[in-house]
């Protein structure tokens, strides 16, 4: 297992799935036991990656290359580096937490799980696929789950909302498929001489033809690729389809698509964008810097509007990917690696939050902010733990989202300074509609319609204390996740920035 760590981290929860096929739609019970395992598995092979990766190369490792299919050069290229592997660790774990928060489903929990299983599959498949046809597959394959789980697992809006975001999803797929042939057809093997999908051969100006090296085509291809990726982050104005989704999707569902999904339109403009146009990222370099501001400031606000926790959530989303934006736009190592860094803390301490929405949910049926009261009282164990993701989430020193905010502004303000004046604002609107809405849903007067509400439970402390101690552990000591990024972005600064 150890030469094919990659591979049995991606389809392990594939053969899950299979498993899963067999299993009898009467035994609930065995085949939640089974998803359980199958994300367990990944999990384990995660934190062996963890201990063994080599944090002073910037090179991929564990790779894994055959031929795939022969005569279009397409192959099964797989590999991680330092931008790579804390995505994948974050995928891994969150996986894992969601199949345990996904218990109590009850309707049709056999494609439930089978489908998030696949969902699993094609996340871990986009963080290690180094070769282009491969990402895109893997890509693609995400998209069919994910619209299958808000569509028949989801509220009452369920199937506007699958839609919605299959729509505009496949936008930006086709947009990415065109770069991605164009790129193909003028990026040539320095072996072979022929068309080629390796990605590490894009990355090489070298094998670019003449007609890629032009400037308009240069353009116009990256503005393709970005609006793909800026769709899966999302970017104002494309992000219209992101509340919808969260709204609708089971609780599992919501943190997988905050957590995971919206760091992979940051994660593709880094490992796509960045290095085949680094001409091209300096010169949109401003603009990417002035999107993230109008996302911090824009998603801040929208979600100081909220009446619904969860929508409140999903907007908060919207902003805090304004930072890794931000953070991208400097081209510095402060910025780069705070960038990367948030994508993390921001996967964790979401996920934290739209757990701890799930609860009330489970219970009360409503995320009605003003339908509370109080709550702190009735449930005092589930209010330390929003409370404690709702701080995280607003940037309090000694939590993670703190480190990762500030190493952005220290990264950005000597590049962009008025730029980094003005999305400071979203700090203060972050803690202004954090605070709002801790102060109406469980301090003031007790809603007595609630008494009889049960606090947080075992099976839903068993999701959350593994999230809070690593947002607690990484706002103190932030190291465990640096050290494993650094080499790489610094090199890709260097790619970038000449």
């Amino acid at each position: 297992m150890g030469e094919h760590i990659l591979s049995w981290m991606t389809f392990f929860p594939v053969i899950g799935a299979a498993v899963i096929a067999f299993i009898p739609s009467e035994r609930k019970e065995v085949i939640k036991t089974v998803a359980a395992a199958a994300a367990a598995v990944p999990l384990i092979l995660a934190v062996q990656l963890f201990m063994t990766f080599d944090r002073t190369t910037a090179g991929f490792q564990f790779i894994e290359h055959y031929t795939w299919i022969k005569s279009f050069n397409i192959e099964y290229f797989m590999g991680i580096d330092g931008l790579s592997v804390p995505m994948v660790l974050l995928t891994a774990f969150l996986s894992f937490i969601c199949v345990i928060a996904s218990w109590g489903i009850n309707k049709s929990v056999k494609g439930y799980f089978a489908l998030f299983l696949i969902l699993e599959a094609g996340m871990f498949g986009v963080f290690c696929a180094l070769d282009f046809f491969l990402f895109y597959v893997f890509w693609e394959v995400m998209l069919l789950p994910m619209y299958f789980l808000i569509g028949i697992w989801g509220g009452p809006r369920r199937e506007y909302a699958a839609i919605k975001f299959f729509l505009y999803t496949l936008a930006g797929s086709v947009l990415m498929l065109l770069a991605m042939i164009a790129f193909y057809l003028h990026t040539s093997d320095p072996v072979t001489g022929g068309h080629t999908f390796n990605m590490l051969h894009m990355f090489d100006q070298a094998n670019h033809s003449e007609w890629l090296q032009g400037t308009n085509v240069r353009h116009v291809l990256w503005l393709a690729l970005f609006i793909g990726f800026a769709i899966k982050v999302p970017v104002f104005p494309f992000h219209t389809w992101l509340p919808d989704a969260h709204v609708e999707a089971p609780t599992a569902v919501s943190v997988i698509l905050a957590g995971v999904l919206l760091k992979m339109g940051t994660y593709g403009i880094l490992r796509i964008s960045y290095p085949m146009l680094p001409d091209q990222a300096l010169w949109f370099s401003y603009t990417l810097a002035l999107l993230g501001t109008i996302n911090i400031l824009y998603g801040a606000y929208c979600a100081m509007a909220q009446t619904d926790m969860k929508k409140l959530v999903a907007y908060s989303s919207v902003s805090h990917m304004g930072y890794v934006m931000l953070g991208m736009a400097a081209m510095t190592s402060a910025g780069i690696n705070g960038a990367v860094l948030q994508m993390f803390n921001h996967g964790t301490i979401t996920a934290m939050m739209f757990l701890c929405v799930g609860v009330v949910y489970d219970r009360a049926h409503t995320r009605e902010i003003n339908a509370f009261g109080g709550l702190g009282m009735q449930m005092p164990l589930y209010f330390s733990f929003f409370s404690f993701a709702l701080f995280a989430a607003l940037g309090l020193p000694g939590l993670s989202g703190f480190v990762s905010e500030a190493m952005i502004f220290m990264g950005v303000f000597p590049v962009y300074r008025t730029i980094t004046i003005i999305a400071a604002l979203g700090i203060i609107i972050g803690a202004a509609y954090v605070l709002w809405m801790l102060q109406r849903v469980f301090l003031g007067p007790k809603n007595e319609k609630w008494d009889s509400l049960p606090d947080i439970n075992a099976r839903e402390m068993f999701t959350l204390v593994p999230i809070g101690i690593l947002v607690l552990l990484l706002g103190v000591y932030p190291m465990p996740v640096l050290d494993l990024m650094k080499v790489t972005l610094n090199n890709l600064i260097k790619v970038v920035a000449g």
